[in-house]
């Protein structure tokens, strides 16, 4: 199925985009270069508790790769977190694993999600990069939910060329991303 996302892709979004963005050159209009999955506890878990193990066979179940840690840059006492500390993993997908995961979750993870109603446009940053967080992690069918003792979220950043947020957005909408701000226009 995913061969057939990128191939519209490819065939369809990447021209439809140019057409739309007034570019005549199809290599200049944006496109997805990366997928970062990431999921963190804070200072809450140690390297071997229940909670860090069953989080990073999560993230390998979802994605299909295993996590790096991802280690405290800096110290910040109010959160007790001093530098070097493990907080969480964190997932690079490109190619292939990146447009699987793509349409998974626009097709199978985002219906399943509980009162869902739409991205809001506002996840958008102004280089074009969307950030969707998520507050379950059983939204994904991988996950069985009855082996879950505890339930973690998951922030999904989505990075693109795109110069600016109008040129994101139209990326995503074209992708097939749904947005509320647009629902809301669509309808009056």
């Amino acid at each position: 199925m995913s061969q057939i996302f990128k191939k519209q892709y490819k065939e369809k979004v990447l021209p439809a985009l140019a057409e739309v963005l007034g570019t005549k050159n199809i290599w200049a209009v944006p496109r997805i270069k990366k997928i970062v999955v990431s999921a963190s506890f804070g200072a809450r878990a140690k390297d071997d508790s229940p909670l860090v193990v069953a989080m990073e066979k999560n993230l390998t179940d979802i994605t299909g790769q295993r996590p790096i840690k991802t280690l405290a840059k800096t110290s910040i006492s109010n959160f007790k977190i001093r530098k070097g500390m493990f907080l969480g993993y964190k997932i690079t997908l490109r190619g292939k694993r990146m447009f699987d995961f793509i349409y998974k979750l626009l097709n199978i993870n985002m219906p399943r999600i509980r009162d869902f109603g739409g991205i809001s446009v506002a996840n958008i940053d102004s280089s074009g990069n969307l950030n969707i967080g998520l507050k379950e992690q059983i939204a994904f069918l991988e996950i069985a939910p009855e082996g879950i003792e505890k339930l973690h979220g998951l922030e999904i950043a989505i990075v693109t060329s795109a110069k600016s947020q109008k040129e994101g957005l139209e990326l995503f909408r074209l992708l097939g991303f749904p947005f509320k701000e647009l629902k809301d226009k669509d309808t009056k």
